[in-house]
């Protein structure tokens, strides 16, 4: 752990070396680069990407909030106003309010779904197999009411 404040803005963190500390991909660290979540230097003698403790601290965040259900351009709001120095919890909030209420209706529907569907399987339990007569497609589900 690095507890020194000058050694925490050094970048020497590969890619495997921040993905490995924030338990993720290689390829989520290069997702969140190329996004621009993520802003590392470039070592000019080998041209790897190097990131240091902010990036690790960035990353761990961005695990926490998809937790959440934020996308990355969420986040990336997020992270905007907090680099502005600016609070970013009421748009959190607003974030998270918003996504509950969409996923409470997903639900509701699901569940009106799934109980229209167990209704039509009990209803064609009882009901015989039948070639299609005349404009009929499938008498299974034209019974349906």
């Amino acid at each position: 752990m690095i507890t020194d404040k000058k050694a925490e803005n050094t970048f020497s963190l590969q890619v495997k070396d921040i993905a490995k500390a924030a338990n993720v991909s290689t390829d989520a660290v290069r997702f969140y680069t190329k996004k621009g979540l993520l802003k590392p230097i470039r070592n000019k003698t080998n041209n790897y990407q190097m990131y240091n403790h902010a990036d690790l601290v960035r990353v761990r965040f961005i695990s926490k909030a998809k937790i959440l259900g934020y996308t990355l351009n969420e986040i990336k709001q997020i992270t905007h106003a907090s680099e502005k120095s600016e609070t970013p919890c009421p748009l959190v909030r607003d974030i998270i309010k918003k996504r509950i209420q969409k996923n409470k209706k997903q639900f509701d529907e699901a569940m009106a779904l799934q109980k229209r569907m167990e209704k039509a399987l009990r209803q064609w339990e009882n009901m015989d197999d039948a070639i299609p007569i005349g404009d009929s497609i499938c008498h299974l589900i034209e019974s349906v009411t």
